[in-house]
């Protein structure tokens, strides 16, 4: 795909394919409890930079109101348990009456890189799911109501990975219903797609092997032309360009994280920092170095070049 792309042995996962724990590995999302019991009247949740919402109504009616051109339906009614679910910052109200007595635990998700996570990208901007529809989920809500009635050694720490847990298996249902769960061209999009999700996670898995579009479409068990025109139209570029940003995007964690650039460069299995310096530019628009300063410098993400196109 490219003269300075990597050049590491290939392995193609088989048919059970684990679609979401290569991404979760490389880009964390840590769950944050604040809220548990009744909410009363009007409450407010303001829009925090990188800062992800998720809800639980355990009971109750109400209104959920979002501001107008917010990219969100301006009123919402739930009237059964749901999980509401905010992936990226957006300013939303609760709107219930006190003799309604609604229930919620509430927590905040922090994802890796902020909007720029890949699932974030590829997430609708609100999700309002029944709790009913997702098999399995009501044992993971009943041990997290049972940690947030009474206090017990460890209880915030369990509650947030009860958190994590939902999420997953809200992301898990997603992957099977995309449809419903209004999933949009992206990561998700492609993952849900039973061959190219083949393909997708052996490249999540394995981001520095020499991938071409011939080894991607046997992954995929399809040809280069069925799986290039299906990927771009599922995720919304092509698969060189895809790879392209999914390595600058895990090159860019591992520089925050203290890595250097030979490192990183032979960890994603570039020939030389300098051709990772060259793919790392093309997508950044600055070298490695420059992008660092800049976060070193606390400039904010608007601010800086653009760091990774919507993957």
């Amino acid at each position: 795909m490219s003269p300075d792309a990597p050049a590491h042995a290939t392995r193609v996962p088989g048919d059970g394919v684990d679609r979401l724990s290569a991404l979760l590995e490389r880009f964390r999302v840590r769950a944050h409890l604040f809220h548990a019991g009744p909410l009363c009247g009007v409450t407010h949740f303001a829009a925090q930079p990188g800062r992800a919402f998720l809800h639980v109504l355990r009971r109750g009616d109400m209104w959920v109101t979002h501001k107008p051109k917010s990219g969100a339906l301006r009123k919402l009614r739930l009237t059964e348990p749901t999980l509401l679910f905010y992936p990226r910052p957006l300013d939303h109200d609760f709107h219930n009456a006190p003799v309604d007595g609604s229930d919620f635990v509430c927590a905040t998700l922090d994802f890796d890189g902020g909007v720029r996570h890949p699932l974030v990208q590829a997430l609708p901007s609100v999700l309002a799911l029944p709790v009913e529809r997702v098999q399995g989920i009501g044992q993971t809500l009943e041990l997290l109501f049972e940690e947030t009635e009474r206090v017990r050694c460890g209880q915030r720490l369990l509650a947030d990975r009860l958190f994590e847990v939902l999420l997953l298996q809200m992301l898990r249902w997603l992957l099977d219903h995309p449809a419903e769960g209004g999933v949009q061209a992206g990561v998700l999009a492609g993952l849900a797609h039973p061959k190219l999700a083949r393909a997708l996670t052996a490249l999540h898995e394995q981001p520095g092997v020499a991938w071409s579009l011939d080894t991607l479409a046997r992954a995929a068990g399809m040809s280069r032309s069925a799986f290039a025109a299906e990927f771009k139209a599922a995720v919304g570029t092509p698969p060189g360009d895809y790879l392209l940003r999914w390595r600058v995007s895990i090159a860019q964690s591992q520089l925050r994280g203290g890595a250097s650039v030979k490192a990183v460069s032979d960890a994603l299995g570039y020939a030389s920092p300098a051709a990772f310096s060259r793919a790392f530019t093309q997508v950044v628009g600055v070298s490695p170095r420059g992008w660092l300063k800049a976060e070193s410098d606390g400039r904010p993400e608007d601010e800086r070049a653009d760091a990774v196109d919507d993957l």
